[in-house]
């Protein structure tokens, strides 16, 4: 008997190894895909596109570039129409798009009077940079942008709106970039760890719970891989503290039909903010999927928007 318990020991330390083995592989693949994520060029559509939403508004369509602080060239439109608002939009795009993906919010906005500046992400579009790392140097490069916007625009305010990926790299950059007057933000991620479980789960055909346990070691993994050869923690890409530190307007939209980005993130953001002044709003579209509260909603997601950017105007129109 005690033969027979220790077969099933040495071949339960096997699986186990087995296991690790495995979880360390995937972990590594998955760091390399998030940190190199598959560009989605801007072909002549794109720019076709861009051209007739600037037309509708009566609007002066630009491209434009700054140099990000390791270097990189990151690139953009920006729009601006003849009779505006006196204020600006920075608008930023989710994961694997480009621009091109913001110009419905940018035609809303665009009609509302706000300029709007569609920045392609890092390593993402027609900008630069090798590494996506989901708001570690994003945060330089939002703040790279505001100033681009505050030298040459000259607005009364400038606010922000990010999409999933570029609504968690928004909130991150709220440390380096107090001086918004509000901002934005649909399927936000809580923290690259937390979006890591997701992912992770859905491998297993499970949830986070999945992410956070049996696969918890191919998520530890990954970070460190990042960490080790690519020196990017990102452990560090946290919107929720991001946001939690800051006193920028938050409004968080999220669609309770998100299995891509569960409405869990937005409201771990909300529920670490619930003592910040000012306090963050969230609202939860009931059809919406990720991203999709402007289909699912149209009225009301513009109303919520333009809303509150309006609201917070008068609060801090004295851009930092």
């Amino acid at each position: 008997m005690m033969k027979s318990f220790r077969v099933c020991l040495r071949f339960g330390a096997i699986l186990i190894l087995v296991w690790l083995v495995v979880c360390a592989v995937v972990g590594i693949l998955a760091g390399e895909w998030a940190l190199h994520p598959g560009r989605r060029a801007l072909g002549p559509r794109a720019g076709e596109l861009a051209v007739e939403v600037a037309a509708r508004s009566h609007a002066v369509l630009t491209e434009v570039s700054v140099s990000a602080e390791d270097g990189a060239t990151l690139r953009a439109w920006s729009i601006r129409p003849v009779h505006g608002n006196g204020d600006a939009v920075i608008l930023l795009h989710g994961h694997t798009d480009n621009r091109a993906g913001m110009l419905g919010n940018a035609d809303l906005l665009l009609r509302h009077g706000y300029a709007v500046l569609l920045p392609d992400a890092r390593a993402h579009g027609a900008s630069g940079g090798e590494l996506a790392t989901y708001g570690v140097k994003e945060a330089g490069d939002v703040r790279r942008w505001f100033d681009w916007v505050k030298r040459v625009e000259t607005p009364r305010c400038i606010d922000g709106m990010g999409e999933s990926m570029g609504a968690g790299q928004l909130l991150a950059s709220l440390g380096t970039t107090p001086g918004f007057c509000a901002v934005v933000a649909e399927s936000p991620f809580a923290s690259f760890r937390e979006a890591s479980y997701d992912r992770m789960g859905e491998k297993l055909h499970g949830g986070a719970w999945t992410g956070r346990t049996l696969l918890r070691p191919a998520v530890e993994a990954g970070l460190l891989y990042a960490r080790w050869k690519y020196g990017v923690d990102l452990e560090q890409a946290s919107p929720e503290n991001a946001v939690a530190a800051s006193s920028v307007p938050v409004l968080l939209i999220h669609g309770r039909k998100d299995t891509n980005l569960p409405p869990r993130h937005s409201e771990m953001i909300l529920a670490r903010s619930s003592l910040r002044t000012p306090p963050v709003a969230l609202w939860e579209s009931a059809e919406a999927g990720h991203c999709g509260a402007a289909g699912a909603e149209p009225a009301e997601f513009e109303r919520r928007v333009v809303g509150w950017f309006g609201s917070h105007r008068e609060d801090r129109k004295s851009v930092v």
